[in-house]
């Protein structure tokens, strides 16, 4: 039975927490001196149906179940979405409403895919919101105040299970709402740190802390509309941006337990961290020595940083750029599209299948081939050392399954759907829906071709646009919070 009064109530509260982030972008405005007061009514909004959510949500009793912590999760991504896009509407920094829920879905999905084709030209507030939508949505709305849940004397184990869908977990603290603390704890130092770093290189403040918080949240917008490499022309910003995007990508539990317990062996004897490292390295030499090799220009130097900047980006789901990578030999898109499906580490806030999963599928697909042989063997499946249980082994290989159907599903519609017909370049190929599918659901945000990251998506149709913006959320919520609503027997009784 699900109790409906505890799920608005929760909700209104967290819609709280959003009015109060845009009263930060406002501050922002009016510290800048701008005069736009475009964030002033979706506060009320956010106060007035937050308000509104806590009201009726009274005597809701402390009893949340599993259905409740779904719906919760599933909810409050679009809820934020909706009241989040508002700014872009009343300033007219979008066009329409399609291109507004895109970019704010992109935003909180932290898939950081733009339609704004002038970013310099917006308003420092604008920009300040769009990476705080990321920073937010990296870490997860509901998995960032799970901290503060036990104010309401409900079982935030429910509504972890619900956000954090990955196969294995490793516990921190017996109570979640710690566990969480210490893990937002490690998020806000390694974002403080990016800040310091890149300050350090001669980043403008400013954008310091929006490329910090899109780096750590492993987002992708950025305050410019240039490629990093051309408008800084910095080596040393690449290469600090190349050390926080990859540390990003790795399980914050293991960061955890390696700063701050002094586990360091536990951290390196992690086989995911280890397949991390292999398909890092082994794409980054790929692409490198092809553009050593057939690219004139690109010094050993050149080459090896470029290569690393943008697997370490593509992979972790980052999305920034420093060149743009669609003119690269075409013998390297398959590298960097496979990247892009591998994603990272689970327990990170890279998106794509996470490279825990692929271990698992690759020891499952190794003891299959055992079987053949010897038919009779028994042969558990085995992640740090630990055997991994059956159950879980389906659940990983349904979920896979559903990435690979989303994905030639989204990429076919994208295809039929892809450009409003008034544009001057009216259709795009099938290469192309697939890159800008892929980059949907694994929150990447540059896709391919046209799309990659000297342009915005700004001529896709207002139906291409909702597709992609579907796309990131399932991505984002690892497919099956969204796909358990849509069943029957999710609304059943009992």
């Amino acid at each position: 039975m699900l109790n409906w009064r505890l799920i608005t109530r929760i909700l209104g509260f967290l819609l709280f927490i959003e009015a109060g982030l845009m009263f930060l972008c406002q501050l922002v405005c009016w510290i800048y001196g701008e005069g736009m007061d475009d964030f002033v009514l979706p506060i009320c909004v956010a106060l007035l149906l937050g308000g509104l959510g806590v009201l009726l949500g009274r005597n809701a009793g402390k009893s949340m179940g599993r259905k409740d912590g779904y719906i919760i999760v599933s909810f409050i991504w679009v809820l934020f979405t909706l009241i989040g896009m508002l700014p872009f509407l009343l300033g007219n920094h979008v066009p329409d409403v399609a291109s507004a829920f895109f970019e704010t879905m992109s935003g909180f999905t932290s898939t950081g895919a733009t339609i704004i084709d002038d970013v310099d030209s917006m308003p420092h507030g604008i920009l300040f919101w769009r990476s705080l939508t990321q920073w937010i949505g990296g870490i997860g709305i509901v998995f960032f105040t799970i901290a503060i849940l036990p104010a309401f004397g409900v079982g935030e184990v429910k509504l972890f299970a619900a956000e954090s869908t990955g196969p294995l977990h490793d516990k921190v603290h017996p109570r979640i709402s710690i566990a969480v603390r210490w893990i937002g704890g490690v998020y806000i130092a390694l974002t403080l740190l990016c800040v310091i770093a890149l300050l350090m290189c001669g980043m403008p403040l400013f954008d310091a802390v929006n490329y910090s918080l899109c780096t750590t949240a492993t987002g992708g917008y950025g305050t410019h509309s240039s490629l990093l490499g051309e408008y800084y022309h910095s080596p040393a910003i690449e290469y600090v941006l190349i050390f926080f995007m990859f540390v990003s990508g790795i399980n914050y539990t293991l960061i955890y337990y390696t700063i701050l317990k002094g586990k360091v062996k536990k951290f390196f004897d992690n086989m995911e961290l280890r397949t991390y490292l292999i398909i890092v390295l082994g794409a980054s030499l790929a692409c490198a020595v092809t553009l050593a090799v057939e690219v004139p220009g690109y010094g050993v130097e050149y080459a090896i940083r470029q290569s690393l900047f943008t697997v370490i980006s593509l992979q972790t789901t980052t999305g920034l750029a420093t060149v743009d990578y669609t003119l690269w030999p075409v013998q390297l898109m398959p590298v960097l599209l496979f990247v892009m499906f591998a994603g990272a580490c689970s327990g990170s806030t890279s998106g794509g299948v996470k490279c825990i999963r692929l271990s698992i599928v690759y020891r499952v697909l190794k003891n299959e081939f055992i079987r053949i042989l010897h038919p009779r063997a028994v042969i558990p499946v085995r992640i740090n050392e630990n055997i991994v249980p059956s159950s879980v082994v389906q659940t990983l290989l349904g979920f896979v399954a559903l990435f690979v159907v989303a994905l030639f599903l989204g990429a076919f519609i994208l295809a039929l759907n892809g450009v409003s017909p008034n544009e001057v370049r009216p259709s795009f190929d099938y290469y192309e829906a697939f890159g800008i599918a892929m980059s949907s659901i694994s929150n990447v945000g540059p896709g391919m071709g046209y799309y990659g990251p000297s342009h915005s998506w700004a001529i896709l149709s207002p139906v291409a646009k909702y597709v992609c913006s579907f796309l990131m959320l399932i991505g984002r919520l690892e497919i099956f919070p969204i796909a358990i609503l849509c069943t029957r027997s999710f609304w059943r009784k009992g």
